[in-house]
């Protein structure tokens, strides 16, 4: 995430110094590509670089001084790159950005979102679904579910603010076990009391949305970075089978957007919903 900020702040000074990218090349004595590598994020910036670069931007002494902690930091890596292999490397981005995000807005039709699951609903997701998995395996990948859902609760940075709507299908769509789908619901409405999470509900009567078009998806905003200018641009995450898109243009979170104005309208209130949980639980679980 560092060299992603990194990369669109260089970016921006390149462009308002109008210096082309074969120019800022050549002072470096490297190619194009590494210049384009480091813009794009792809690649850790070298401290000596970005100083280099920095004199060449005509960058502030404000703006140096962010530019070349960002370059230090960016060297690091996150606490789940120590699950190696676990995490495929398209889940790993929105690890990052989810770090960082100061909301996170997600919808979900079929299964309670990771960032609520409880070690039980994980597991049996898990068992049912990756049956392949041996057990060592199986149970890295549910503490590495339950070790995500600490960025909930941190104090520093401060904590995202998480709204979550569920189809009341995702309620009434038991795990194999029923005091597991039980202890779930309980834990929803335990955790839906917390200042910086929302959990609304779709009622099945309320028809089928317009999210039954987009599937499940997430919607990620960020805080400004400490130049005043958007730390990342708001995206919009797709998770598939094999992969996941990240949707940043104007035009795709625009649409999304939309779809988010038109769950609100149909979803029921959070007092609402905390009733709707509760009832199913008891009627269906206990």
């Amino acid at each position: 995430m560092p060299r992603r900020q990194l990369g669109r702040l260089l970016t921006q000074l390149r462009m308002d110094a109008q210096v082309s990218m074969d120019a800022a090349a050549e002072e470096l004595g490297c190619s194009r590509q590494k210049i384009w590598r480091i813009e794009r994020g792809d690649t850790a910036a070298r401290t000596p670089d970005v100083r280099v670069l920095c004199e060449l931007y005509r960058a502030t002494p404000e703006q140096a001084s962010v530019l070349l902690g960002l370059a230090e930091v960016g060297r690091a890596e996150g606490w789940w790159h120590a699950y190696g292999r676990s995490i495929p490397a398209w889940f790993s981005l929105y690890m990052g950005l989810e770090s960082v995000a100061s909301s996170v807005r997600h919808y979900n039709a079929e299964l309670v979102p990771g960032l609520l699951q409880t070690p039980g609903y994980a597991t049996a997701l898990f068992l049912k679904n990756r049956p392949e998995l041996a057990e060592e395996e199986r149970q890295k990948a549910v503490n590495l579910r339950i070790q995500r859902q600490g960025l909930l609760a941190r104090r520093l940075p401060p904590a995202p603010h998480l709204t979550v709507m569920l189809s009341e299908a995702v309620l009434r769509r038991p795990v194999p076990d029923r005091p597991v789908m039980a202890d779930q619901l309980r834990h929803l409405l335990t955790v839906g009391q917390r200042h910086n999470i929302t959990i609304r509900v779709l009622p099945l009567a309320a028809g089928p949305p317009l999210a039954a078009e987009a599937g499940t998806f997430v919607l990620l905003d960020f805080p400004d970075s400490t130049l005043g200018t958007p730390s990342e641009p708001p995206t919009v995450y797709v998770e598939g089978l094999t992969g996941a898109l990240y949707l940043d243009q104007p035009a795709e979170i625009a649409a999304y957007e939309r779809v988010w104005r038109g769950l609100e309208s149909l979803a029921l209130d959070e007092r609402q919903s905390v009733e709707l949980i509760d009832a199913i639980r008891g009627e269906c679980y206990e």
